[in-house]
């Protein structure tokens, strides 16, 4: 059984997607952190980069968006990732790119003050504002218009060659400006003509009032906005062929109840509505699951586990046998077996982590290359069904998979938690040892330097419980050797790692 829970609170809509009873995808989404992918802004050029033929847009939202010359020129491949598909176009427009690209500069499209169209094709980032694009594409149930390009053609995941056929027939005897393209979706495949004409009038309508609103505005302002969590859970629903969606929301339930109706004969669809008083995600062990997402550490029946880590530049995955037992007469089997379930666990905590860019796995090494291939395989085919286009490189002489996955919006760990004020996000913080080896180099610093023989060590309670033992009465004598005293105090108010030195003559801070 496959079906979709949707969560609703007042600040937060909780997306899980369960296959069988597991956790399978998962998103969550925050209403004063909306998604933008997709949004068409009239915004205003307020810099030019001519060293990297970029350009900054104030689009009205908390950053300034950033746009490249690459997004400014037609190109295709920004089409493909946007919706998550191969398009078959008429002509291959690759050379006339790379001429383009060779032949114009960034300031004979942008000047500054400018007032420009654009859309959100990624998310903004940490401090990295949104990344746009001049391509302006908009996306209906069935068709993709595009504005500003004139290609005609069909999700190459549609196969069947008398769909295709059909569609490429159909689209290009619409009555459209010649100058607009077409892109029939997967979904087009069983869509009726008059459907998809329906459709193409009505994304045509508004991209004419996109162009009046582009036009009577004076300042940076949104002009369209993209589907919202709820409409796409429920086409995602519908082009899936789930079996039911959950909401313990009633208003929600309502408004998908409504928007069903138009997509009712395509898909038979149980919409309900969750009315028992134990929570949703507890129920369906949804809140355990997210839990364990959240950890470094993930256990593997097998009894193995993955490490999940975090650097600047990529995210690493390091699997390892744990409890597992390789007491069998072929270790190797076992060993492969234990990287099969951890290439399936991957698969599922990339999704459920939302995690993108770069990512090595650290497998536990393999003497066979056909076991590798195995794993490998493994691997690729859990990442077949993610909605975020991943590539999958070969395993290397070290045994590391590298692999990249498409980045759509902030990671859950970058959703949930927020950067530790004590350790500044690095996840550590000085031992006692070292904070006191600190102080008796400030102490001394105070009296020799500074001139001040009265001193009062103020602290936190742990590191002065530590303190107990022998460093007080050392920094004790060493203050009277000096001509000095010391006196010891506590401050559970104060961080673990921080002390402060005080004049008992005048009570001011000593600064050391």
């Amino acid at each position: 059984m496959r079906e979709i829970l949707l969560n609703i609170e007042s600040k937060e809509i909780r997306y899980a997607q369960l296959r069988n009873g597991q956790l399978y995808d998962l998103v969550v989404e925050r209403k004063k952190e909306r998604q933008l992918t997709g949004n068409i802004y009239r915004g205003r050029v307020t810099n030019i980069l001519h060293n990297i033929q970029s350009a900054f847009i104030d689009i009205n939202e908390k950053d300034n968006g950033f746009i490249h010359i690459s997004d400014i020129i037609e190109n295709t491949k920004k089409f493909e990732q946007l919706y998550d598909m191969d398009f078959e176009l008429d002509y291959d427009i690759s050379g006339v790119d790379s001429k383009k690209k060779q032949n114009m500069g960034i300031e004979e499209v942008l000047k500054p003050e400018q007032p420009v169209l654009v859309q959100v094709v990624k998310e903004p980032m940490g401090t990295k504002g949104a990344r746009l694009t001049s391509n302006i594409s908009i996306a209906g149930r069935y068709l993709v218009m595009l504005p500003n390009s004139f290609h005609r053609g069909v999700s190459r995941k549609i196969e069947d060659r008398q769909s295709r056929d059909r569609l490429k027939k159909l689209i290009r005897s619409f009555e459209m400006p010649k100058d607009m393209g077409l892109i029939c979706r997967t979904a087009s495949c069983n869509a009726t003509a008059e459907q998809l004409i329906d459709e193409a009038n009505d994304l045509l309508q508004t991209w004419q009032n996109i162009m009046e609103n582009f036009q009577t505005s004076n300042e940076s302002t949104l002009l369209y906005e993209e589907s919202d969590i709820i409409k796409r859970a429920l086409i995602s629903a519908i082009d899936k062929k789930f079996d039911r969606i959950l909401v313990d929301d009633y208003q929600v339930h309502q408004t998908c109840k409504r928007l069903y109706k138009r997509y009712a004969n395509e898909h038979p669809l149980k919409i309900e509505y969750y009315r028992d008083k134990t929570p949703m995600f507890e129920r369906f062990n949804v809140e355990r699951e997210i839990e364990k997402t959240l950890r470094r550490k993930i256990w593997l029946s097998s009894g193995g586990y993955l490490f999940f880590d975090r650097t600047e530049a990529m995210y690493t995955v390091d699997v390892n046998s744990g409890r597992s037992s390789t007491n069998e007469a072929n270790v190797e089997e076992a060993l492969v077996r234990i990287n099969l379930e951890a290439a399936e666990e991957i698969a599922r905590q990339l999704r459920l982590r939302n995690i993108g860019g770069l990512v090595i796995c650290d497998f536990i090494d393999m003497r066979s290359r056909k076991n590798q291939r195995r794993v490998l395989e493994r691997l690729k085919d859990c990442m077949k069904d993610d909605s975020a286009k991943c590539t999958v490189l070969g395993i290397s002489e070290f045994g590391l998979v590298e692999m990249t996955r498409q980045r759509s919006r902030g990671s859950l760990l970058q959703t949930i938690f927020t950067e530790c004020p004590y350790c500044n996000g690095c996840g550590t913080i000085k031992n006692n040892e070292s904070v006191s080896i600190e102080v008796e180099r400030a102490v001394k610093k105070a009296i020799n330097i500074q001139q001040q023989f009265g001193l009062k060590l103020v602290c936190h309670p742990e590191l002065n419980r530590y303190m107990d033992t022998i460093d007080k009465a050392y920094l004790k004598k060493m203050a009277e050797e000096m001509n000095a005293q010391i006196e010891f105090e506590s401050d559970d108010n104060m961080h673990i790692n921080d002390y402060r030195i005080y004049s008992t003559i005048n009570n001011q801070l000593i600064e050391v």
